[in-house]
């Protein structure tokens, strides 16, 4: 499919779930291609980065469903930050590990998980949505029940994939993407490369690593809806070992969105186009920086 193919499949209103981990492989190129269509009214769900920052300055979250919203080497995503001071976000916090339970629980179709983190904390008061149960069994424990986090459609970017739907991480972490897939109804994978079909560990000799081990074969075919070839998808967020995270654009992009006019010049250079006029934007401006 083409990014345009998959989100002519989002409605709005749906739950939403994007894969990655803060600033680091984020279906970034899936994220514009959303920018630019009438989709709106989302329920997101993420570890949030720059993914959920775009997608709030442009007005398409009714609820954010997150454990946080980084941009990893600077704290805090500037359009979440605004979001929150504004006030009017539907904010569900999680912690991490909560997080993590939900989609648990989504994945293998349960109700819910029982966790002990958030116990003691602020966490049950800022989200009052949460419960507790007790445990049926002797000790009578009491745990915070976490909800399972299902979702209509899942948005995930990683090295490689075939044409089946098979998905390969070649970085450090895998950042919980099979999770993603399995936990919603949809689930779209992009991808730095397509591979031949039903191999995703072939991969040409100059794609490093040349051969990967087969525990990198992350995402399982039965949970892919479709798959789309995005060269540079997760820009400006890393995708090890192809890429890693461009660290001046991103800088650019958190100083452009502390000012109407500086976001306004920002969205006209390099998100108003299409992703091809994305790319040669950032050259030029790459270019203009040296």
């Amino acid at each position: 499919m083409t990014p345009e193919e998959v989100v002519r499949r989002l409605e709005s209103g749906m739950t939403l779930g994007i894969g990655g981990w803060g600033s680091r492989r984020k279906p970034m190129a899936l994220v514009r291609a959303l920018l630019r269509s009438d989709v709106t009214d989302l329920t997101v769900v993420a570890y949030g980065g720059p993914d959920v920052g775009l997608l709030l300055a442009a007005g398409k979250v009714r609820t954010l469903v997150t454990a946080f919203v980084t941009l990893d080497s600077i704290p805090l995503e500037p359009h979440f930050r605004a979001a929150r001071e504004r006030g009017g976000l539907d904010l569900v916090e999680l912690d991490e590990a909560m997080f993590l339970q939900g989609l648990t629980a989504a994945a293998q179709r349960l109700p819910f998980l029982p966790v002990r983190a958030g116990l003691g904390s602020d966490v049950l008061r800022v989200n009052p949505r949460l419960r507790t149960v007790t445990s049926p069994y002797e000790d009578g424990e009491e745990l915070v029940a976490v909800p399972a986090l299902r979702m209509d459609a899942a948005l995930v970017h990683l090295n490689r994939a075939d044409r089946l739907g098979n998905g390969q991480y070649l970085g450090p972490d895998p950042y919980f993407d099979d999770l993603f897939c399995e936990a919603a109804d949809t689930a779209y994978v992009s991808c730095e490369r397509l591979v031949d079909f039903g191999a995703p560990t072939d991969s040409p000799a100059d794609a490093p690593p040349p051969r990967a081990a087969p525990q990198t074969l992350l995402v399982s075919r039965h949970s892919v809806t479709g798959v789309t070839e995005t060269a540079g998808g997760a820009h400006f967020t890393s995708c090890v070992p192809d890429y890693g995270r461009d660290e001046p654009f991103q800088k650019a992009y958190a100083t452009a969105a502390a000012s109407p006019d500086g976001w306004a010049q920002f969205h006209d250079r390099f998100l108003s186009g299409s992703e091809a006029d994305y790319h040669q934007a950032v050259r030029t401006w790459h270019k203009e920086q040296r």
